[in-house]
């Protein structure tokens, strides 16, 4: 059985950084920073970065990215059966070059919750575990799709590169973020979340269908759905292929309070009703439970917070996550970055490597 690093995620809220206005309907009892990133006012659809990567702290940067970056190219020539092909397709159709930047690295394990808000509408956490990285939160406004906002782990993009790391500039990083968001929230208040599982097997479906990848799965559910079912549908209509050859399973959660945990047996799409999922299988039958003990744990903690506060506060959601970080196990790695996502006012609220003191405030333009 592989073994890899745990990372713990829970649930996380979509958005796309704006400047310094608004305020979160919850009142978060920490400091938090809004962040301003540059509008573009240009209105041609040209792929061009509107925004210089900017480091927020070590660690922890944030771009935001107007136009078109070609994923509707890239599903209509048939997606992509691996991370290299997505690459292959960048290399090509956007960077120009023959050989250039990759994604690989090293895996995660992940937790998710989704509770109703206090104030109305959900709320969806996500804590990511795992060795010190470098994490990019993305804001997108596609020309044609919703407007975003992820997390990327840039070591997953920076790895493997070599000889051409020297050619990563911030235009092809930011591109190739696009294409391997973990996490992220649309302006439908949809959320999606990649978890690791513990296990031998891994995901390649192979019928007539395009080809995707994990994190393109995530970028498709971003970009086109506004709902869980609508979420299931789009993953319906492909054939996965695990990035890494690791398997996964993604927590989605809507604005509705529907949340679900969408796995894979036997390369067979499984949905089951949850809104906690950490790094081992739900869908009933002869996988049900295996992974993690760890995640076994987590998924108690979370399970029993939620039946204590069938509503949650901003705060609440926050301690809850700092109540199942890393730091909390005694193991090597750490909650990198943990957010809570408000899905109805389409804020975020990032923290950086466990210090629930100081967090950074995002909000997320409707881009009708």
């Amino acid at each position: 059985m592989k073994k890899f690093p745990i990372c713990l995620v829970i649930m996380c809220l979509l958005l796309t950084l704006t400047g310094c206005g608004g305020s979160l309907n919850n009142s978060i009892d920490s400091d938090t920073k809004n962040v301003p990133v540059d509008k573009n006012d240009s209105t041609d659809n040209r792929v061009s970065v509107t925004s210089k990567i900017t480091e927020l702290e070590h660690g922890f940067s944030a771009v935001r990215y107007d136009g078109d970056y070609a994923f509707e190219l890239f599903l209509e020539q048939g997606g992509a059966a691996s991370d290299q092909e997505v690459l292959r397709f960048l290399n090509k159709t956007i960077f120009n070059i023959d050989s250039g930047v990759q994604m690989g690295g090293d895996v995660f394990g992940c937790s998710t919750i989704s509770v109703k808000n206090a104030d109305g509408g959900y709320l969806f956490g996500r804590n990511f575990d795992w060795q010190a990285c470098e994490a990019l939160v993305v804001t997108a406004y596609p020309k044609d799709g919703y407007a975003s906002i992820s997390t990327v782990n840039l070591g997953f993009v920076r790895q493997g590169a070599g000889f051409a790391a020297n050619r990563l500039t911030d235009e092809i990083m930011v591109m190739a973020a696009l294409y391997a968001p973990l996490d992220g929230m649309n302006e439908k208040g949809l959320c999606v979340s990649v978890n690791m599982i513990q296990d031998s097997a891994t995901i390649r479906q192979n019928t007539d269908k395009p080809d995707i990848t994990t994190t393109t799965a995530v970028r498709l559910m971003l970009d086109k759905a506004s709902t869980v079912e609508e979420a299931v549908e789009l993953l319906s209509q492909y054939d996965l292929h695990a990035s890494m050859d690791y398997m996964i399973h993604f927590a989605i959660a809507d604005s509705e309070g529907n949340s679900v945990a969408v796995e894979y047996i036997d390369n067979e799409m499984v949905v089951t009703k949850t809104p906690v999922l950490t790094n081992f299988y739900l869908a009933e039958g002869n996988k049900e439970g295996i992974g993690t003990q760890q995640s076994h744990i987590r998924f108690e903690l979370l399970t029993q917070t939620l039946e204590a506060n069938p509503t949650m506060t901003m705060t609440q959601v926050r301690d809850a996550l700092d109540s199942v970080s890393k730091d909390n196990f005694g193991e090597f790695e750490s909650t990198e970055w943990s957010v809570i996502f408000n899905q109805s006012d389409l804020t975020a609220v990032y923290y950086h490597r466990e210090d629930y003191t100081d967090g950074y405030s995002f909000q997320l333009l409707n881009a009708e």
